[in-house]
């Protein structure tokens, strides 16, 4: 690969690095990912309405993630994507982790100053998906969103690893640093600083819970008819009839199946 750059020093690989770059660049097509697809499942194991486990959403979704928690294949179970959109309407997504749910709804915890901090700040509503690849399932929810209490926030931070909470102190998450070692140094720094004292937990760290209005569950079929059966919460129980294909779950929820 290098024959004929020997002993021509820095002057003599740095065009070699450029002209590979260029080539590469030149050589770059366009991918088509058109026959990339995989089977799921078959008609037989569908997902109907009769295969609901509870009419509640939240007891639902509780035994679809206590089966993705027994499936090994699953690395991070309460890994989730969370969207959140500026009051402008510009999206933004990523992964974090559910750190508990309940009829109240889903908590998460991390940096207020961060953009999905900021952007829940602005525009407190939000999406979640779960998507567990071997099982074929997928949950999206979609509510308002609120911080949670202090005390609560704090209770979380201290159950943390003190590597954590430290790592929580060292970034200040969605801000531009020059380099990786400038993370190496201030962590070590504040390693020797809070080596034998409690780690104080900042004031722009704490947590949210995700109030839900939408839950879907989504079970992929081979044919693409995917199964979706999605609950909504209605504000306060009406007198007004249901429609023919809307049904009433627990509480002021209801549920319908949606095209796929």
């Amino acid at each position: 690969m290098f024959s004929g750059q020997v002993g021509l020093g820095l002057r003599g690989l740095v065009p070699f690095a450029f002209r590979s770059l260029s080539q590469a660049r030149k050589s770059f097509c366009p991918m088509d990912l058109g026959s990339l697809r995989k089977s799921y499942k078959g008609d037989e194991e569908a997902f109907e309405e009769k295969h609901l486990s509870s009419l509640d959403p939240i007891e639902q979704f509780s035994v679809w993630f206590e089966e993705a928690m027994r499936c090994p294949s699953i690395g991070e179970v309460n890994a989730m994507c969370l969207a959140t959109c500026t009051r402008d309407g510009r999206p933004s997504a990523r992964m974090v982790l559910l750190k508990g749910f309940s009829q109240e709804g889903f908590r998460f915890f991390t940096n207020h100053e961060s953009r999905k901090g900021r952007e829940l700040d602005s525009n407190p509503f939000a999406s979640i998906v779960f998507y567990w690849e071997p099982l074929s399932r997928q949950v999206r929810i979609e509510g308002s969103v609120e911080r949670l209490p202090e005390k609560e926030s704090e209770k979380y931070f201290y159950m943390r690893p003190k590597s954590s909470q430290i790592g929580a102190v060292v970034s200040q998450q969605s801000t531009v640093i020059a380099d990786r070692e400038f993370l190496r140094k201030k962590n070590a720094e504040l390693e020797e600083v809070y080596r034998e004292a409690t780690v104080p937990k900042p004031a722009y760290w704490g947590g949210y819970i995700l109030k839900p209005e939408v839950i879907e569950f989504w079970q992929g079929q081979t044919n693409r008819l995917h199964d979706r059966i999605v609950f909504r919460h209605l504000q306060s129980s009406s007198s007004t009839p249901l429609g023919p294909m809307t049904h009433q779950g627990a509480g002021n929820w209801v549920y319908e199946r949606l095209a796929p």
